[in-house]
């Protein structure tokens, strides 16, 4: 009773905390996880688009140029080099607010931003300082483009980036209102929807309110944003040759003829620390400059690539339901069960929330449903000792003076723990080992090895349990398993024959592929002893507990093993005896072992009859 009570209290302050405070403490675990999940989905896996480029206003252009603010003629000459190059789309992320103080400057300028109308400039919308949410307060000051150099609101777009509470950037708002209540567009949004057509274009609905991609609902948050896809490191993390194509913008400015901008969304912004427009991202520590994410933005937008957190009704039930089946778990069972029920319920939540991501790239709250999980779980260990604690004082009271402390402890036991020892059985053993692995490790680089090795221990594992064997261990680049425990049966000899067989096949298929990538082949050599052998769990009871089997059978399927060239199975006489009129066989002969004064005799499997 106990449990089910604080168990119903700790569900409802985990559902209070989620409604109230979703981005706060917990977001510092749960971000970081969606953070690992979406760099994976994204930069490891999708390429930069090639349209989108970026002339970055960079140290060789400040040295050639000189310092800031520069001449706004120098922008038109850019833009026009670049309308000249056929680029569909410009964005300048260079605040222009006052007027430049030659009306002559401005006005060359505002020429080329008449003469064109795919050419679009920044807005800063400012908030006050302790603002959380820039979307919640009306705006403190916005600087649009001074009024001599365009007055077209089609022409300008909000250029703000913010940072969650742990200050990465993983979201931009896609429209922020004005002092009147209107939405200016995210830069990204604005520059995307001069290459969209118009059926696909990004636009709020001003009926619901709602952020459409064409005639698809964005999943904005409470603030109008938008989770950003990375599809590139931070350009000063990687070298030039990864991400979006760079330009610099000197070298527009003094080029000669056109460039192959064709169709390109060209962004023009600070690429240097000095002009403060950097920001940290989940991708990398190292800082994005700002004129990146809004890049990364547009591919977003242009891919309609989008993230969703579950609605709050969604997220609520989860928790309550999730709670609910804790705790009447919770107070139904106790101990190991009790762990088993915690472990599991942990572990297939996880995979509840990991597959609504990789089906619908859909976050349900991950921290707060096992937070409560977490806390019931440990309340119900506290409520149940209290109770053994409690039966423990009764009934010492009523036999402690009778028996014995040990006997007492007995009476007191529940469930049954993994003892040390175990039995002798009649059982099969496979050893297989990866010939010339060390040569191939020492050609490839180590992941590479690593995806090879799983590759062939997947191949081993996949037949053992084909066969009903059970998996001992795995030894390096090697494989112990054995047939006929913990579950008897007499057949254990042919099984374990058919999974090396098994193993031989697949390696094969294996190795061509790994020849056809890395120019070099690997074999299995196998090696099969049927026989007595002692089988349990054989460790450390405190610290670890292995179920495997020793003795001379053992032994002599290992030493079989080490005898086998590439692509051979050996088995030994007694394995033979019970399965020679199953497979094609023949005798090599005897051999000398480690462990045996005499020779053994040696039998190859050659395959099926």
């Amino acid at each position: 009773m106990k449990t089910f009570v604080v168990g119903l209290m700790l569900m409802a302050f985990s559902t209070y905390f989620y409604t109230v405070n979703t981005s706060g403490l917990f977001y510092f675990v749960e971000g970081p996880l969606q953070d690992t999940l979406r760099k994976a989905k994204s930069v490891d896996e999708r390429q930069p688009d090639d349209r989108i480029k970026i002339v970055k206003i960079d140290e060789q252009s400040l040295k050639a140029i000189g310092k800031f603010p520069w001449d706004r003629s120098t922008y038109a000459q850019v833009i026009e080099k670049l309308e000249q190059s056929g680029a569909a789309a410009i964005g300048i992320d260079v605040v222009l607010a006052e007027p430049s103080k030659n009306p002559d400057d401005d006005k060359a300028l505002a020429d080329v931003l008449a003469k064109y109308s795919n050419i679009i400039l920044p807005v800063q919308i400012n908030y006050p300082s302790k603002q959380e949410s820039a979307g919640d307060l009306t705006p403190e000051k916005i600087d649009y483009p001074s009024s001599t150099l365009t007055t077209k609101r089609d022409q300008m777009a909000h250029i703000n980036v913010f940072v969650d509470k742990d200050g990465k950037a993983r979201k931009l708002p896609v429209g922020l209102p004005d002092e009147k209540g209107t939405y200016i567009p995210a830069f990204s949004v604005a520059l995307a929807n001069l290459v969209l057509d118009d059926a696909d274009k990004v636009k709020r609905d001003e009926v619901t309110g709602e952020w459409m991609r064409g005639n698809k609902v964005m999943p904005t948050n409470e603030r109008n944003q938008v989770t950003t896809e990375f599809f590139t490191l931070p350009r000063q993390k990687v070298d030039a040759a990864t991400g979006y194509e760079l330009l610099s913008f000197v070298d527009v400015l003094n080029s000669k003829k056109p460039l192959p901008l064709q169709g390109s969304i060209v962004l023009v912004g600070p690429f240097v620390t000095a002009m403060q427009d950097e920001y940290p991202t989940p991708i990398s520590s190292v800082k994005m400059f700002g004129i990146e994410i809004h890049a990364n933005m547009i591919q977003t937008l242009l891919d309609s690539i989008f993230y969703k957190d579950a609605a709050k009704s969604t997220g609520i039930a989860t928790i309550l339901l999730f709670s609910l089946l804790a705790i009447f778990l919770f107070e139904k069972f106790n101990g190991k069960t009790a762990l088993f029920i915690f472990i599991g319920m942990f572990v297939i939540y996880g995979g509840i929330w990991l597959g609504f991501y990789t089906a619908g790239s859909l976050f349900l709250p991950l921290v707060y449903p096992q937070f409560a999980l977490v806390t019931i779980y440990v309340w119900s260990l506290v409520s149940h000792y209290l109770d053994e604690r409690k039966e423990r004082n009764r009934v010492t009271g009523i036999f402690g003076r009778f028996v014995s402390k040990t006997v007492v402890d007995e009476l007191l036991q529940s469930g049954e723990d993994v003892k040390l020892g175990g039995s002798r059985k009649d059982i099969s053993l496979i050893f297989v080992d990866i010939r010339g692995f060390t040569p191939m490790s020492e050609k490839l680089e180590p992941e590479q090895v690593i995806q090879v090795l799983n590759e062939y221990l997947d191949v081993c594992t996949k037949a053992i349990f084909k066969f009903n064997g059970t998996l001992d261990k795995f030894i390096g680049d090697g494989v112990m398993a054995m047939f006929g425990a913990p579950i008897e049966y007499d057949n254990h000899p042919e099984m374990a024959v058919r999974a090396a067989i098994e193993m031989k096949l697949q390696a094969d298929v294996l190795e061509q592929k790994l020849i056809k990538n890395y120019g070099i082949g690997v074999k299995f050599g196998l090696g099969i002893n049927s026989g007595p052998a002692v089988v349990g769990n054989i460790g450390s009871e405190d610290l670890r507990l292995d179920y495997t089997a020793i003795g001379d059978t053992v032994n002599l399927s290992a030493r079989l093993e080490s005898n086998a060239k590439p692509g051979q199975i050996l088995i030994s006489e007694q394995t033979y005896e019970r399965v020679k009129d199953l497979f094609k066989i023949e005798s090599i002969g005897e051999i000398k072992v480690k462990g045996k004064e005499k020779p053994v005799a040696v039998y190859e499997v050659i395959g099926h009859l």
